[in-house]
């Protein structure tokens, strides 16, 4: 936030000097308030999803699921804040409907990918037997497969891809889209192969679930990257509109 300070003092010129964070930082700072406000919508819209399924049916979604998500967001927010907060000081303001695309993406294949990658350290780490939350176990036939093995590098190379597309400087915009999709194909490729060698209802549902989640949230973290910082972070030659009496700009 910018302040005015006026130097009023003995011999002052009464002059006004201007000071406080740079827009790249405050641009920094405002992209993790969004990021966690993506989470909290990520947690919310899950919860809301599965909610009618504790008056429908067995009720085993609800038992599981928001539990397990929240575990998720717990171990994503940290390292997504401090994400955000280099994303933000070394980018400048997007179209909001550019934002908001890319942010639902990535949201919907954070929310795929990290649902899939939970099950798997379950399976691999016997969680079930060290953790409530983990007490529903999913796709138990899994382990030792080649699915199994095949997770883990097709999700790593996956999350490269999509880091580079988020945060590579050299290359275009239509260069970083194909980077992306093409780590959104990896990981789609490695839930499906999960799903298929041992294929449970139950864990579909969660991974749709946990996907259309991380899409909202992903949408309302991306509407506020697309004008974090303000007008100073708007880069040269972008063109300004704005409505008639309205005081805003719009980019």
């Amino acid at each position: 936030m910018l302040g005015t300070v006026s130097s009023r003092g003995k011999g002052s010129s009464g002059s006004e000097e201007r000071t406080g964070l740079q827009p790249r930082y405050r641009r920094a700072f405002g992209c993790v308030t969004w990021v966690y406000m993506g989470m909290l919508v990520f947690l919310a819209a899950n919860f809301l999803l599965v909610l009618p399924s504790r008056y429908l049916g067995s009720g085993d979604l609800y038992g599981y699921l928001p539990p397990r998500l929240a575990f998720l967001g717990t171990v994503l927010i940290l390292p997504g804040m401090a994400l955000a907060a280099v994303l933000g000081a070394r980018t400048f303001r997007t179209t909001r409907r550019r934002g908001t695309r890319m942010g639902a993406g990535v949201g919907a294949l954070i929310g795929y990918s990290g649902f899939f990658g939970l099950e798997w350290l379950a399976i691999a780490f016997g969680l079930d037997q060290r953790d409530q939350v983990f007490r529903t176990v999913l796709f138990h036939e899994l382990g030792g497969t080649f699915a199994f093995y095949a997770f883990v590098p097709l999700t790593l190379v996956a999350t490269g891809l999509v880091v580079f597309a988020i945060y590579g400087k050299t290359a275009d915009f239509g260069r970083r889209r194909n980077f992306f999709l093409a780590g959104a194909v990896l990981a789609v490729l490695a839930g499906i192969g999960v799903v298929v060698t041992d294929f449970d209802p139950l864990g579909v549902l969660g991974a749709l679930v946990s996907t259309v989640s991380g899409a909202v949230g992903g949408y309302v973290s991306g509407s506020g990257y697309t004008r974090a910082g303000g007008d100073d972070m708007i880069t040269s030659g972008a063109v300004h509109r704005s409505p008639p009496n309205s005081g805003i700009h719009k980019y």
